[in-house]
């Protein structure tokens, strides 16, 4: 099983717990609401702007942190968990991505290593895996992609991960009202 499927499977081992012992209420529902809202945007520009494998992408999102992807997961996660209305769902959360997603870049810079060489190794010394840079990163004219594509934003499917988070957010609302919180 790669690394892309074991990471999605293992997300199902976290989520039926945190569904059936959420304690959600309203504010932390419009706190995660925030957090994922902001992590949903930073997906769709990243996938919006991303040229898998037949460029090496360093402008938009990729300009502040070469992982913009997964940086908006992590919004999107700790939104959804810090509305579960436990610390331990955040805590939880973190321990799960950091384990999953560390391995996962790792190999992804690999990759990416062996595509661009040296063009990679110039970009990964100036732009942070993860957190991302205050200034964004202005490689040589020639280095850089073009802007954000809604046709591509559409073909990386990333609607997926809005509709996740609208559900997840939805059964938690649903969950606040049923408890009365």
């Amino acid at each position: 099983m790669n690394l892309n499927r074991l990471r999605l499977k293992a997300v199902w081992l976290l989520v039926l717990p945190f569904l059936i012992l959420a304690r959600p209420t309203w504010s932390l529902i419009a706190i995660g609401a925030a957090l994922a809202a902001l992590g949903l945007g930073v997906r769709a520009w990243a996938a919006g702007t991303i040229h898998k494998e037949s460029q090496l992408t360093v402008s938009g999102p990729y300009a502040f942190t070469r992982n913009p992807l997964y940086v908006g997961s992590f919004l999107i996660g700790i939104g959804v968990t810090t509305a579960g209305g436990h610390w331990i769902w955040p805590a939880v959360f973190v321990v799960f991505f950091t384990g999953v997603y560390a391995r996962t870049m790792a190999v992804e810079a690999g990759r990416l290593t062996e595509l661009f060489g040296e063009r990679y190794r110039a970009y990964a010394r100036a732009v942070p895996a993860f957190l991302p840079r205050l200034v964004p990163y202005r490689p040589d004219a020639d280095s850089r992609t073009a802007g954000f594509r809604l046709e591509q934003y559409r073909g990386h499917r990333e609607w997926e991960a809005l509709l996740g988070a609208v559900a997840a957010f939805a059964f938690l609302a649903v969950k606040t009202w049923w408890l009365g919180s």
